[in-house]
This record gives C-alpha cells, structure tokens and sequence, in this order.
C-alpha cells in the first residue's frame, strides 16, 4: 500500500522563485535564507517520494473571479508553469500523477468533500515556489505532484477546521490505495504578511512560531481559531496558514518534527519551512 513518508510545511514567497530564477541566491539578502536549506533538501532526496500533494493557492492565474472553486484538484497529465505576468518561471513542466488523483476525487466526493477536478490548470509561484525550495533547480522534478488548489483570496475561504478535516479525508483516501507509491503531502502559503491598507508589511514572527507549535502539539485546538483571529495576528494574507492544515490533517495525530526554518524577511513576508514525519 502508499506510503505516507513526510509532511512539509513551506511558503510560497515568489520572490524566492525569483532569486533562483535569476541567480541572486547568493547576494547578501537572499544568501542567509538560502544557506539555511540544504537539511531540508537532503532530508527531500534521502526520502525521495514518487508523489507530492502540494495544497497551494493560485494567484489569478489559472483562476479568477469568474470561477471560485473553494478546493481544484489537478487530475491532469501535466501542468504548465503559469505567465504571471512576466512569463513563465524558467521550472520543469510538473507531471501529474492522474491515476492516484482520480482515486483520490473519488474518495474524496464521495466522502463528502465538494471538489472541482481540474484537468487542465496552470500552476503558479504558489506551487511551484516550495516545489524549489525543497528540490532546487533540476532538469526535471523527482516527483509527480497532484496539485490542490485551495481559495484564501476571495472570502469566504474554508476555516482551519475544514482544512483539517480535509486533510483526514485524503488520509483515509491514502490508505485505501493500493499502489505502491511513497507520497509527500506539501502545505503551503504564508506565513504572517500583509501586502496592502494600513497594516502592510505586517509580520508577526511570534504568532507563526505559535502556529507551527499547535499545529504539531493540538492540531484540533488550533483548529478552532476563526478567520477574524487569524487575520488579525498574521495579516490578511497570512489566511493561507488554513493550507498548512490541510498537510497536518493528512498526518498522524503524533508527529516528529524533522526541521524547522522561521526567516524574516523574504520580499515583506515571514517566510516558513517545516517538515513533519509521523511517529
């Protein structure tokens, strides 16, 4: 049966994607965040999963006001990095994985989670940014990856307790799949940053550490907190925190912390890296 083999917290700053794209990981404002990876990215290549979940959210690329789907899930057999205005990143082109996606909206709908499938998407910054992060820059990435496309931009968005529960459901639908795949589940989005009004910029390094605390130790309490909460301590994009619970749902109730990363700032955002294994 598929493996479970890690969890990975990550954001998804584009400015990181940028650097890498551009080679600046080196100058002096980007050199201190990028040192701090090369723990994560070894513990990626030891555990080498065949398939990665990355829950992300798009950017008004694929997806606009015209059609909101509150959870997409790429089923495809590929998907093209998204023009985001100033072209394509320079990244490989991300292979799906269509037969343990299509297991996975069935399971999915059928255990009363409303997902859009998604044939054909285009995936932005808010995926493929983590899928750099954690695998560099190869000729073409080591894993399939089924993205899952969660709304945080339009409200109202899904609450941290759905997220969660959501999370428990591809569980259940993992291990009722037979195959043989070793499978990687991403969270990503955030944390704490405000990019407009009065309070941008906003970065409460705090709250995120407090976050990454609860959501290891009392998934289930954290859970609880309202979009007002969340908002207020991380800024209004730091709703993307929601995602992160979607990768802890999909965990065991007990986990172990593999590695942590909490550096201020990337671009004007608290940027984030956790990697979770179950106990």
């Amino acid at each position: 049966m598929a493996e479970l083999v890690g969890g990975i917290g990550c954001s998804h700053v584009p400015a990181v994607g940028a650097a890498m794209d551009n080679g600046k990981t080196e100058e002096s404002y980007w050199a201190p965040f990028f040192e701090k990876l090369p723990p994560a990215r070894e513990w990626m290549a030891q555990t080498a999963p065949d398939v990665c979940i990355v829950v992300y959210n798009d950017h008004a690329t694929a997806l606009d006001l015209n059609l909101i789907p509150t959870f997409a899930l790429g089923v495809g057999e590929s998907f093209q990095p998204a023009d985001e205005g100033y072209g394509p990143r320079r990244v490989p082109v991300v292979e799906g994985a269509p037969d343990l996606a299509w297991h996975l909206a069935e399971s999915l709908i059928l255990d009363e989670f409303d997902m859009t499938l998604a044939n054909k998407m285009e995936v932005d910054h808010g995926l493929t940014v983590p899928l750099s992060v954690m695998f560099g820059q190869p000729q073409a990435w080591p894993t399939k990856v089924i993205p899952l496309c969660v709304n945080v931009i339009q409200y109202p968005p899904p609450t941290a307790h759905r997220c969660l529960e959501l999370g428990r459901a591809i569980r259940r639908a993992l291990d009722a799949w037979e195959g043989p795949e070793r499978i990687a589940i991403f969270g990503t989005g955030g944390m704490s940053h405000q990019l407009q009004g009065e309070r941008v910029g906003l970065i409460n390094s705090n709250f995120d550490t407090e976050f990454m605390n609860r959501m290891i130790a009392e998934p289930d309490e954290l859970a609880t907190i309202s979009h007002t909460e969340l908002i207020r301590e991380a800024g209004s994009e730091g709703i993307e925190m929601v995602m992160w619970m979607i990768m802890r749902g999909a965990m065991n109730p007990e986990v172990t912390e593999i590695y942590r990363n909490l550096h201020v700032p990337t671009s004007n955002t608290s940027n984030g890296l956790l990697i979770l294994e179950n106990a």
